[in-house]
């Protein structure tokens, strides 16, 4: 590779990569430029030098694309929070139907060329639509601040005034911060000392509630922060405590205790109304969380007759949708919490053909099968890191007929297909742009058995 460190070069950008940065190529080699757009002619820095390709710094754009705009965001350039506000949001949609096609096309899953793939689903405003708030707490020159960490760093960038968070959370945590110094509460530094690390906050849309997880590497009292904090803001149902003294990123320890209020906040979506758990997963933007869910129900034609499995339930939310259209709805999630709240949502809604399990999918299906129930239509919503490979296997032994999965990484989601296209022809895929600006997409995929 002719090329050295801190060379500057000119570069034609091909297309968008999977963290939406720029992509070309220099004398063949491929060279990824974070803030470049498609269509643009740059002139960029060679930071690092790896076997098959260059990571460089974009210095100069000499032919801007049409697309490109100003985002509105002060802290956009040093915050790791989004990562494509540069580009006009009608090619943001775009973009994640082709990060689907960029995965689809580095796994090939069988018959990927024909995959019907829809346009993404996108918002009318997609501003201050994060209702769940997750900031790291640390003082930067002996003041108390609340942000993200810019990317690929633990640098902290303070915010207080974020373009897709939700307002309230943001005056909440801007509120936490100030009592945090004021009642001179221990902050958490990393090697060094103890206290307060994170801040979780988060918003129901239908109810207007909210509560909140204070994390600490230590414990500690907040009694006189939760007095003023709950009298200034009185939508705040319940403030929780985890303790996290592990030396890991992980951003929660094993257990939550609810130091004031109530055990749940309540949220809806569809037709329903359920409860959340301060540590129970639901997703973070409500209004796409209606769309996203409208999707599943369209994709997965249930009957009667069914027997369902939600894997990776959560408090049930998504599971909830077909409780009164079959005959018996199982779920499993890995969070205590949740099952008590998946529970507690299924009487409310008065189902009484709904079982729930703590633990993992890959096991607790498995072991449903074993013991003789078998589901026709499933379920799977997994994190990140996509289904565990004993699961994979599982649904290749015992293939329902009916089968949605719902992605948040298309590169996993790609990876499964690969296995689950031996059994299941893919109906569509359809994008929905839960997380604009970013670089991320929830994907609803409708697989069918295949009859031979």
């Amino acid at each position: 590779m002719n090329v050295t460190l801190k060379q500057t070069i000119p570069l034609k950008i091909k297309r968008l990569g999977i963290n939406g940065e720029g992509i070309g190529f220099y004398k063949k080699t491929l060279v990824f430029v974070d803030g470049a757009l498609k269509g643009e002619e740059v002139v960029c820095q060679v930071m690092s030098i790896k076997p098959n390709f260059i990571i460089a710094k974009l210095l100069k754009i000499t032919k801007k694309s049409p697309f490109r705009v100003s985002p509105a965001c002060s802290v956009y350039d040093t915050c790791g929070g989004c990562q494509i506000m540069h580009l006009r949001y009608d090619q943001q949609l775009s973009f994640k139907e082709d990060l689907i096609r960029q995965a689809l096309k580095k796994f090939k899953p069988s018959g990927y060329e024909t995959y019907t793939i829809y346009p993404t689903l996108g918002m009318e405003k997609p501003t201050h639509y994060r209702f769940k708030l997750q900031f790291q707490i640390r003082k930067i020159k002996g003041k108390v601040v609340a942000g993200l960490y810019a990317q690929n760093s633990h640098h902290l960038i303070p915010l207080q005034d974020c373009l897709v968070q939700e307002p309230q959370t943001q005056k909440v945590i801007n509120k936490v911060t100030f009592l945090l110094e004021r009642h001179r509460i221990p902050i958490y530094k990393e090697g060094q000392s103890a206290g307060i690390r994170t801040v979780m906050i988060r918003k129901a849309q239908s109810s207007q509630h909210m509560h909140l997880i204070f994390v600490s590497s230590k414990p500690l009292s907040l009694d006189a922060l939760i007095r003023e904090l709950s009298t200034a803001f009185p939508q705040i149902k319940t403030v929780a405590f985890n303790l996290n003294s592990s030396k890991t990123s992980d951003i929660y320890g094993k257990q939550t205790k609810i130091l004031w209020g109530e055990p749940t906040i309540l949220e809806g979506v569809l037709s329903y109304h359920f409860a959340l758990s301060p540590r129970a997963f639901y997703q973070l933007n409500p209004e796409q969380t209606e769309t996203l869910y409208t999707e599943v129900v369209k994709a997965l034609d249930v009957g009667r007759d069914d027997h369902l499995i939600d894997a990776y339930c959560g408090v049930g939310t998504i599971g909830l949708a077909f409780g009164d259209k079959v005959k018996s709805l199982r779920g499993m999630d890995i969070i205590p919490e949740a099952i008590e709240d998946a529970k507690k949502n299924a009487a409310r809604l008065g189902l009484d053909n709904t079982h729930y399990e703590t633990g993992q999918a890959e096991v607790i299906i498995p072991k449903w099968y074993a013991e003789g129930y078998r589901a026709d239509a499933l379920i799977v919503d997994p994190p990140r890191t996509g289904l565990d490979r004993q699961l994979l296997h599982t649904i290749l032994n015992y293939p329902p007929k009916k089968m949605v999965y719902v992605s948040c990484n298309v590169s996993t989601l790609a990876r499964d297909l690969v296995t689950l296209s031996k059994q299941y022809k893919v109906d569509y895929i359809q994008s929905v742009d839960m997380f604009p600006h970013t670089a991320r997409t929830e994907a609803v995929v409708k697989l069918e058995r295949k009859t031979n």
